[in-house]
């Protein structure tokens, strides 16, 4: 299938790890122009100089969360680009991981809604007047099936990746007079150096584990998609990427 992105600017958040990177490779072998986003310099500069050496790719360090540091961020890449036709919010956190509720701070909490929330609407809010020029304006956000199920001890998570999905709709009705289509992905567990940390587990155990993992790769296919013209008619919905969990009851009958 021919996705219609070679030549396209793309700036992606959370671009050195995981589905950030998984996303920029992607993009690369797709001809587009890359801007990675991230807060780790050294992992964001190793990245650019591999994806430079076979295409256009420019990395702009950055917090999210910081809307000063983000505008910056983007009007740079507006700038070497000539404009920004996708944006793909991939930066985020799981914060602490089984913790009692009573256990959570006040601060951890703040932090996760900062990072998985925040950024992702600052996110909007800085490349909003770009995509509106563009003939393909789209932003593809990552929220989770944690969007729609919850697990203990993963409140803060939880409801950030609630109010994503939320916010990927209220995004979708806010600027599609504007041209730009907003859609987000919601993947079950991902093989990521997150969630490794998180679960304990390695990229061989996880092939061991009695649920199913995916690889980046596999949600960065999910995220090419909707960012390309060819899903033009698509606004405002969720992808989600669980293997059919999701669809299952738990009843036991």
């Amino acid at each position: 299938m021919e996705l219609g992105l070679e030549g396209r600017t793309v700036i992606i958040t959370g671009a050195a790890s995981g589905i950030g990177r998984a996303c920029a490779r992607a993009f690369a072998a797709e001809g587009a122009s890359i801007a990675l986003i991230d807060i780790d310099y050294d992992a964001g500069s190793f990245l650019q100089r591999e994806l430079a050496a076979g295409g256009s790719c420019m990395f702009v360090p950055a917090d999210i969360t910081d809307a000063g540091q983000l505008e910056s961020a983007v009007q740079s890449v507006a700038q070497a680009f000539g404009g920004i036709d996708i944006a793909v919010g991939c930066a985020g956190t799981s914060g602490p991981v089984g913790v009692p509720l009573r256990q959570v701070s006040v601060s951890d909490f703040e932090r996760v809604m900062s990072v998985n929330v925040t950024g992702q609407f600052l996110l909007a809010q800085q490349c909003s007047p770009f995509l509106k020029l563009s003939d393909v304006g789209a932003m593809v956000l990552l929220a989770s099936d944690s969007s729609f199920v919850a697990a203990p001890g993963m409140v803060p998570y939880n409801a950030s990746k609630g109010a994503v999905l939320q916010l990927t709709r209220a995004l979708s009705v806010e600027l599609e007079p504007d041209g730009i289509r907003v859609n987000c992905v919601c993947p079950s567990v991902v093989d990521t150096p997150m969630a490794r940390a998180d679960l304990g587990q390695t990229s061989e155990t996880f092939a061991a584990q009695e649920y199913p993992v995916q690889t980046a790769a596999q949600v960065a296919n999910h995220v090419l998609y909707l960012a390309s013209p060819v899903s033009a008619p698509v606004n405002g919905t969720s992808l989600v990427s669980d293997y059919g969990y999701l669809a299952r009851s738990s009843f036991p009958a």
